[in-house]
């Protein structure tokens, strides 16, 4: 595995000739890698002719300077991972070397910014644009794989790829959980022992929550259902939940079964902000 550190050696590295002709699959993560980006990371290996993957975590993406402080930074053994995993390139690029001379990427998000997780990180999103745009445009990827644990994202990026008519495609990935239900997350390092035994409630309850919804409830009533469920487990608090068309992430204000139905939710288990979400089962 070769590792570049500086846009300058990654820019010459994808001009040089050997790339032509080959399909390159690119991975974006902030480090802390665990077995779900090992799960894209192999699908690229996988699907395409050189794999690279870039370990930066962004500062744009923090609205709260805490949370990017505290951040698990766990570089040797990101390395280890990615070359058990035959990762081809790996990319290590600082803030101010990726960010010099870029001003970001401007682009309309039809408001997705503002609603589900962006209501309540704002600016988050804009910070995922200006890296991902960036990322893009330095290693050129055929095709970008994202783990649908971050569902909104994945479709902002989508969103992102169409207006600016981007020459790739967005490759979403299925959630990796742990035996438990806990969806893989960077942020699982940071839960005490507690916490990691009472994480897994959150799936359990979207499960049986979302298992056979009929058609005649109501999204509103069965979120209030689901918080006071949610609330009852020890160390946590819904931050928020949302029934939304699995498409467009429009919000649902009444189930249909002809629609594909999402649910979205962000959780705190203690003072750490855990995300999920699962197609729902309308009857």
């Amino acid at each position: 595995m070769k590792i570049v550190r500086t846009v300058d050696e990654l820019t010459a590295l994808r001009n040089d000739n050997s790339f032509k002709g080959k399909r390159l699959g690119f991975v974006p993560t902030m480090g802390a890698l665990h077995e779900g980006h090992a799960s894209l990371i192999r699908r690229s290996v996988a699907e395409n002719d050189c794999t690279v993957v870039s370990v930066f975590v962004n500062p744009r993406q923090f609205n709260d300077p805490n949370d990017y402080k505290n951040y698990p930074i766990t570089t040797d053994a990101d390395i280890a991972l990615l070359e058990s995993v035959k990762c081809d390139i790996l990319y290590l690029p600082t803030a101010d070397d990726i960010y010099n001379g870029y001003d970001g990427c401007k682009m309309d998000f039809h408001g997705l910014d503002r609603m589900y997780e962006g209501e309540f990180r704002p600016g988050h999103f804009q910070g995922v644009v200006d890296i991902v745009y960036r990322l893009f445009d330095l290693v050129k990827p055929d095709f970008a794989y994202f783990g649908e644990k971050d569902f909104q994202q994945v479709a902002i990026i989508k969103l992102m790829v169409k207006q600016k008519n981007l020459p790739l495609t967005i490759v979403p990935c299925p959630i990796v959980r742990e035996e438990s239900g806990l969806a893989k997350s960077s942020r699982n390092k940071l839960l005490t022992a507690e916490q990691l035994e009472v994480a897994p409630q959150i799936y359990r309850i979207i499960t049986e929550t979302c298992a056979e919804i009929p058609e005649s409830q109501t999204p509103d009533a069965l979120i209030e259902t689901l918080k006071s469920k949610i609330d009852s487990v020890k160390f946590m608090k819904m931050e928020y939940a949302a029934f939304c068309n699995s498409e467009n992430l429009e919000l649902l204000s009444k189930f249909d079964k002809k629609i594909g139905t999402r649910l979205c939710i962000a959780v705190w288990c203690g003072n750490i902000r855990l995300i999920d979400n699962i197609n729902c089962d309308i009857k």
